[in-house]
């Protein structure tokens, strides 16, 4: 008699494998690709608005420290007035040293061609904060009684004769309206003002500012306090140094900058500072 087979329980059933399907492929459509793109468009603004910000060197008032054609990335996050809304940014008071980007003091806007109100930002070392007493000597700042030292990478620039008296003896010479016409007529009638025993005394929410070519720097001696609001932020770092005149930044023209930007494509390699590459501002 012949039995017939079953299959044991635990044997297992046949198994059909089959490939997964592949993906359909999604084109991204032109709508999408114009919001991807105006996304980091919105990003970038914003963080060279708000947080970082391109600046350029445009005299030789800061040498050595800063020099003509220096790109710097500017922070202005960390010296903006504290606000509720970034609780985890850190905020601070501008201190002594510290070299600060501003907008040049002036008790009215200077107006540019078309009548319309231009303001300058300008970038020097702080010298004094409020309640500071300053003077020269022989071009030595006298900083509450005691004598600053130089800036260590400090331009020797020797100055015109007929302010030389007026930048190394500050305030003891007043500062007047000299030839070139530098000194405020603003500044020189209040200046006075905050004079006490031969020492400018530095007035609450101002400070005062000078550049690290001493003798080649149009700074608080000439146009006096800067308030805090106009302060804006401080450089930290050079990320491109490229040699240029001093010059080139007075050309407004259309065919003197396209004949420059020429220059610079010319002489990218052989006239970049490469070893101010990424330098720290200090």
């Amino acid at each position: 008699m012949t039995k017939k087979r079953t299959r044991p329980a635990t044997e297992p059933a046949e198994i059909r494998q089959e490939s997964a399907p592949e993906p359909a492929k999604v084109e991204e459509t032109p709508f999408e690709a114009v919001a991807s793109i105006s996304s980091v468009l919105v990003v970038g603004l914003f963080i060279l608005t708000f947080i970082a910000q391109n600046f350029v060197i445009p005299s030789g008032s800061m040498e050595k420290t800063l020099l003509v054609g220096d790109h710097l990335v500017v922070d202005r996050i960390n010296m903006a007035p504290p606000t509720s809304w970034m609780p985890l940014v850190h905020y601070r008071e501008p201190r002594r040293g510290d070299i600060v980007v501003f907008i040049k003091p002036s008790p009215e806007p200077e107006l540019d061609a078309d009548g319309k109100p231009q303001y300058f930002i300008l970038v020097k070392r702080l010298i004094g904060v409020p309640g500071d007493h300053i003077h020269l000597h022989n071009g030595i700042v006298i900083l509450n009684g005691v004598a600053q030292s130089l800036p260590k990478e400090g331009g020797d620039d020797p100055g015109a004769p007929y302010e030389r008296d007026y930048l190394d003896e500050f305030p003891s010479t007043p500062p007047a309206l000299d030839p070139s016409g530098s000194a405020t007529e603003a500044w020189a009638v209040d200046a006075p003002n905050h004079i006490v025993d031969g020492d400018l005394v530095v007035p609450p929410g101002m400070y005062f500012m000078m550049g690290d070519n001493r003798h080649d720097s149009l700074d608080s001696r000439y146009w006096g306090f800067v308030p805090r609001q106009n302060i804006m932020g401080r450089p930290l770092f050079n990320y491109w140094s490229f040699q240029t005149p001093d010059s080139v930044y007075d050309q407004t023209g259309f065919g003197p900058r396209l004949a420059w930007m020429g220059h610079v494509v010319l002489h990218f390699f052989s006239q970049t500072r490469w070893s101010r590459t990424f330098h720290l501002t200090r």
